[in-house]
């Protein structure tokens, strides 16, 4: 009869102790796991022992979390079904049993923290025995083996998510496993950046610590796996051409096929040769890992679909099905680019955008003046806790727009002061090339944030044209400017006429309308362009202005990170007061410009 797993607490104890004391054999962590580690039915394609040979990408970035690698910061930009989480559980495995210490693994929210539990953790402790034998207890009512901490001999396992702050302080490891760093949020609700706190827990490890970030990208300029991978020494894998044996990366605009898809082959950029996918697998084997940035210090990792093994994923006829699929449909677009190609997103009309490319076409007219299309001028308003952001925008034939000053008005919007510089500053006539003076017709001010009511209330004495309150629209297909609602009520409780009207805006309508003119414009002449920008206008804005991406799969605008984008609100709050009831410059006939026209001809004569 064999005898029970730690009958004996003193058995039990000798054992860890001479675990602890034991010398580490010199292992790295793919060496453990062909020896160690079991795949599940529950978590993997191939049921029973690790083999690495099989996925050979994988052993570099997995060594890199070995006990005597030098290397601290570890980046992988990969695709779905690549193997990226199985690096993580095997850094894990190795850890526990054989380089004992505290480790973190950290998750976007609890949702994806509980399953990868009982996805990806559980299955690989109850399969491998090596794992199982480390625990202090295998008991589920044991306080040291929870669902989201296990202590081992040597060491704890804590399980977080990026969910809460409160999750990502205290708490101080030598490892640190964060996985799907993609999906992380923007910032915390004390306004702290998730990823900043999680490098923090192991500040007292500074010269033994080692992190792994893993995830597939999202869009272009948010991604936080791009920002990282960007820092990095941006390896790619090399593998030989079975022709010439030229050594280089796979990448999707390498793949050929014939007009049906029937046949799909790949060619050698040396050479020039055919290669077909049978070679694949010899190819992976004899390939290598090549630095593009070698002078960092952070290792990071970029591969894609093309390097599927037989039997580990889609064959390259059946990606190019797929591909030829998604070519209509921005969603899927995005989807096949994000987790086949493991590339951010980027939507073709925001390349023709960059800003600066906008500056770089930025014209002589002078601020606070009124080129010769520019015939009616409105505002465009952003409340911020300690100042107003104003937009001013002339507007011509065609919905040709001037952007003529972006001003910034310091001040507390709780206090009448930065109210009073608004009012002087919107009822300022501005000179027209002509030699007329232009008032600015319409204006337009967000409620949101925290000043919302001191909106309201400046909004109700009328002290400039046309003032309109407005929000954002919560539905992504609302029109620009949508049916003002009451927002006062008189003693009786009913909706009083007189007061207050705010107007909901579809703000992604309105964007998906500025970039479309900005892109189309980046290749026109400056007096065929309908997007016109002044050279004296400060650099800031042109990046404020192009600071959200759209993101197709959610069918909204994504902020980038590090950009304000005060400017790209209230040029949308001024585009949204050219669509003001008594105004309505986007349904102007040529006829109403022609008027409009004729009119600042007279005052001017």
């Amino acid at each position: 009869m064999s005898t029970p797993a730690y009958a004996s607490p003193r058995a039990h104890g000798f054992r860890a102790m001479a675990r602890a004391l034991a010398p580490r054999k010199p292992l790295t962590v793919s060496q453990w796991a062909d020896a160690e580690r079991r795949t599940s039915s529950k978590g993997s394609a191939v049921v029973g022992q690790w083999v690495t040979d099989r996925n050979p990408p994988l052993r570099e970035p997995m060594d890199c979390m070995s006990a005597r690698s030098s290397v601290h910061d570890v980046v992988l930009m990969f695709p779905i079904q690549f193997g990226k989480t199985e690096v993580a559980i095997n850094a894990l495995g190795y850890a526990m049993d054989h380089d004992p210490c505290p480790v973190m693994v950290c998750l976007p929210g609890e949702v994806s923290q509980q399953k990868w539990v009982a996805q990806k953790l559980q299955p690989a402790i109850e399969e491998s025995p090596a794992m199982k034998r480390a625990l202090t207890s295998v008991s589920s009512r044991d306080a040291s083996n929870t669902r989201t901490f296990k202590d081992f001999a040597g060491g704890q396992l804590y399980i977080e998510h990026a969910g809460s702050p409160s999750r990502l302080k205290s708490t101080t490891v030598r490892k640190l496993l964060v996985d799907e760093v993609d999906e992380f949020s923007a910032n915390l609700t004390g306004g702290d950046d998730p990823l900043e706190m999680l490098e923090g827990r192991t500040s007292a490890f500074p010269s033994t610590y080692q992190r792994l970030y893993i995830s597939t990208p999202q869009i272009k300029g948010i991604s936080r796996i791009e920002q990282l991978y960007n820092k990095s020494d941006q390896r790619r894998y090399h593998v030989p051409c079975p022709h010439c044996d030229h050594l280089q990366p796979l990448m999707w605009s390498g793949l050929h096929w014939s007009a049906d898809a029937s046949q799909v082959w790949y060619v050698c950029q040396e050479c020039g040769a055919h290669i077909d996918e049978h070679h694949k697998t010899a190819m992976i084997a004899a390939g290598r890992w090549v630095p593009e940035n070698p002078g960092s210090k952070v290792r990071g990792y970029h591969i894609n679909c093309l390097y599927y093994q037989f039997g580990l994923g889609p064959r390259w006829i059946d990606l190019v099905e797929r591909w030829r699929e998604v070519q209509n449909d921005p969603a899927r677009l995005k989807t096949f680019v994000n987790d086949r190609l493991a590339e951010p997103w980027e939507d073709a009309a925001m390349r023709a955008v960059k800003h600066n490319a906008i500056a770089d076409r930025a014209e002589g007219y002078a601020l606070r003046t009124a080129p010769e299309g520019a015939l009616v001028v409105t505002a465009g308003v952003d409340t911020q806790d300690n100042r107003l952001a104003v937009h001013l925008v002339g507007w011509g034939r065609n919905m040709a727009f001037w952007t003529l000053d972006y001003i910034e008005l310091p001040g507390d919007p709780a206090d009448s002061a930065v109210w009073a510089s608004l009012t002087e500053l919107l009822n300022t006539p501005i000179q027209h090339a002509s030699g007329a003076l232009l008032q600015v017709s319409a204006y337009a001010n967000d409620i949101g944030g925290h000043r919302g009511e001191a909106v309201k209330d400046y909004v109700r004495q009328r002290r400039v044209r046309r003032p309109m309150a407005i929000h954002g629209a919560v539905a992504n297909n609302a029109p620009v400017l949508n049916k003002g609602k009451l927002m006062d009520v008189d003693w009786r409780g009913r909706s009083d006429k007189r007061g207050v009207l705010v107007y909901q805006v579809g703000t992604v309508a309105a964007k998906h309308w500025l970039y479309g003119r900005l892109s189309t414009d980046a290749d026109k002449s400056p007096d065929t362009r309908l997007t016109h920008f002044s050279s004296e206008l400060p650099p800031e804005l042109f990046s404020g202005l192009v600071s959200e991406t759209y993101n197709p799969a959610k069918n909204r605008f994504d902020k980038r990170r590090g950009a304000r984008n005060e400017p790209l609100d209230t040029w949308v709050y001024a585009y949204a007061a050219a669509h003001h009831p008594e105004l309505r410059l986007h349904r102007f006939t040529k006829a109403d410009w022609d008027r409009l026209e004729l009119n600042i001809q007279t005052a001017n004569d």
